[in-house]
């Protein structure tokens, strides 16, 4: 009868219902994570609501996602190691796995006190990274929580900072260059000693009467299609506001004020290390 929703339909819609919950899904440590190595040293606190990560001279420590995702729109808050956290490195990523592996990389390069973490991204496609770009934070980020995010669609990568866009990886496929599409990854981050090349190059080493040294997490967001078993929780067709979503001018403008005040490396411009010439898409505007 007309108004009276079949069983059949009202079963579609709660299936639509549960289907929407599990692709975007406010975090819980305990649920959506694995601590991996660190023992005591990675704690899940506040009923799995924060994680923390420590490092000291013995070891660092890290976790895992427990899915994983293709595509997908991915936030973390994350509070770093404050004080003098020269020779510290907070990565915060995803990969697959093998040697053609895919990965698109946060880390977090620590530095003497009062000076500005370094921000490094990279972005490997069937196991070739050498795709750095590097920025100075325009704020403190050991005082307060940031939201550090990425947005992986067919399209492109995004990668932001409190929802400013600093980095945009564009699908180029139709000009030869690989981009991460076929191989779920995993999410992980690790809180790990790197004195021999983190800050400065290496020159300056880690303070060990500082440690240990604490970095901080929250908040994790995962609006994404889950893989599990070959199969994506998203269903074809799906209308996911990150699936399509590209830059638009406004963004474009943003991110490119970003990079012109507040990055110190692009590969892009790097000749000396590309005597042959620059990667491909670099000549793309």
């Amino acid at each position: 009868m007309a108004g009276n929703a079949s069983p059949l339909s009202s079963l579609s819609m709660a299936v639509f219902i549960l289907l929407s919950l599990k692709i975007a899904t406010a975090g819980d440590f305990y649920r959506d994570f694995d601590i991996t190595w660190g023992g005591s040293r990675a704690q899940v606190l506040n009923s799995g609501q924060l994680l923390k990560l420590s490092l000291d001279r013995t070891s660092g420590s890290g976790f895992q996602s427990k899915n994983e995702y293709l595509f997908g729109k991915i936030d973390m808050q994350l509070k770093l190691v404050p004080g003098n956290s020269a020779g510290t490195v907070t990565a915060y990523y995803f990969s697959s796995q093998g040697p053609t592996h895919d990965e698109i990389d946060f880390e977090f390069l620590g530095n003497l006190s009062g000076d500005p973490y370094t921000l490094h991204t990279n972005v490997y496609t069937q196991g070739k990274g050498n795709r750095e770009q590097q920025f100075r934070l325009w704020f403190d980020p050991t005082i307060n929580f940031h939201t550090y995010s990425i947005l992986w669609n067919p399209k492109n990568i995004i990668f932001l900072v409190d929802g400013n866009p600093v980095r945009d990886f564009k699908n180029l496929e139709s000009r030869g260059i690989a981009f991460p599409k076929n191989q779920p990854m995993r999410i992980y981050s690790s809180l790990w000693d790197a004195e021999d090349w983190a800050t400065r190059g290496g020159l300056v080493k880690t303070d060990w009467t500082k440690a240990p040294f604490t970095a901080t997490y929250q908040n994790f967001v995962a609006d994404a299609c889950i893989w599990s078993s070959g199969t994506s929780s998203c269903a074809p067709g799906i209308n996911r506001v990150w699936w399509n979503q590209e830059l638009d001018s406004t963004s474009e403008e943003q991110m490119r004020f970003i990079q012109r005040n507040y990055m110190i490396y692009n590969y892009c411009t790097d000749t000396r290390r590309f005597p042959q010439g620059l990667p491909p898409e670099c000549s793309v505007a």
